[in-house]
């Protein structure tokens, strides 16, 4: 996405679950604030159903949400907002107290609520996700079906979906199983997660943000540590150059609306 520095509007980043926003487009959102773009970060749940270091006690949804602000706010972006659907959890069935899944509500209810917010910030660009969901969650699923409708209901044709390449996961995952019995599914989820390479139209150089990055990631305390592997922990445990390295190109796909 090249620059936007004297284009009049938004730029909304649409995400299902706090962090989401500091592993797929904290660079780009941090790039396009310096730029002089007003960035606004919408979250549709409070990622209430995901995992967390049981020693910070209960309460995620309040942890992960004012994560979610202290993320927001070193990137830069100068509305966040929540949508406050209820978490489905990576089975899709998980969401607390018998609420609705947020992917079980119907794609026009959230379409309609998140068009009105691009009415009211003037947004001419907005980002969702993949087809695919990324990894294929039912809530980041159900993120690119809302942010597509949303997007036609508003007729705004400047749509992106935040990525990554396909084939290094895919490639990662068939040696990790070759040394390691991982669990079933595993490997064929990988094979169609996130994005081909060559479908791949933008790739965004943030390596000149990659502390505000990092900064974000760390702000997700309740998500980088606990007794199981985590995304966030292992990536902050890089050395900077090598963080640098890795994390700083952020990708997307323009999709058709």
């Amino acid at each position: 996405m090249r620059q936007y520095a004297n284009v009049s509007g938004a730029i909304l980043f649409f995400h299902a679950h706090p962090d989401d926003e500091a592993l797929l487009t904290a660079g780009t959102m941090a790039r396009a604030n310096a730029e002089g773009q007003r960035v606004i970060l919408v979250t549709a749940t409070a990622g209430e159903a995901g995992l967390a270091d049981e020693s910070r006690g209960s309460g995620l949804g309040s942890r992960r949400i004012h994560e979610l602000q202290r993320s927001g706010r070193i990137l830069g972006a100068a509305r966040i907002e929540l949508l406050g659907y209820a978490d489905s959890g990576i089975d899709g069935d998980s969401a607390v107290g018998g609420a609705t899944a947020f992917c079980q509500v119907p794609v026009a209810d959230v379409a309609a609520r998140l068009a009105a917010i691009i009415a009211e910030e003037g947004v001419h660009t907005l980002v969702t996700y993949d087809a695919s969901g990324g990894y294929g969650h039912p809530d980041h699923v159900h993120v690119h079906r809302c942010g597509v409708a949303a997007a036609q209901l508003s007729g705004l044709d400047r749509v992106f979906a935040a990525t990554a390449p396909r084939e290094p996961f895919a490639f990662g995952v068939h040696v990790a199983d070759r040394f390691a019995e991982l669990p079933p599914g595993t490997v064929p989820q990988f094979e169609n997660a996130y994005t081909p390479s060559g479908q791949i139209t933008h790739r965004v150089d943030v390596r000149d943000y990659c502390d505000f990055k990092r900064a974000a990631m760390a702000a997700h305390a309740s998500q980088a540590t606990g007794g199981d592997i985590r995304t966030l922990g292992v990536l902050l445990k890089l050395p900077r150059p090598l963080y640098r390295r890795i994390l700083g190109t952020e990708y997307y796909r323009r999709l058709p609306v």
